[in-house]
């Protein structure tokens, strides 16, 4: 199965990146996600299902340990590789 995450981190900073927005790029940038795309108000990404709920995991614990006072985030399921590829289930 394969997953999107759309995130963002609060609270806001319009002057620089807060620690908390970097600590959550460098986590999802760093991992072995396809399609990440991070912007100033937003960041998504894609990949296995596994590879996902880690960073996430990750990106939560680690961005509230930096100072996010909120974390908002979705998750949606994209498609799987074994139907993809006319596999039966």
């Amino acid at each position: 199965m394969r997953l999107r995450v759309e995130f963002t981190t609060e609270p806001f900073d319009l002057d620089e990146a807060p620690a908390h927005a970097v600590v959550a790029r460098e986590i999802v940038t760093g991992a072995e996600l396809d399609a990440v795309d991070v912007g100033p108000f937003g960041n998504t990404a894609e990949g296995d299902a596994d590879q996902v709920l880690g960073a996430v995991t990750a990106l939560l614990r680690e961005s509230l340990r930096a100072g996010a006072t909120r974390v908002s985030l979705q998750v949606n399921v994209i498609g799987d590789a074994r139907h993809d590829e006319g596999g039966a289930s």
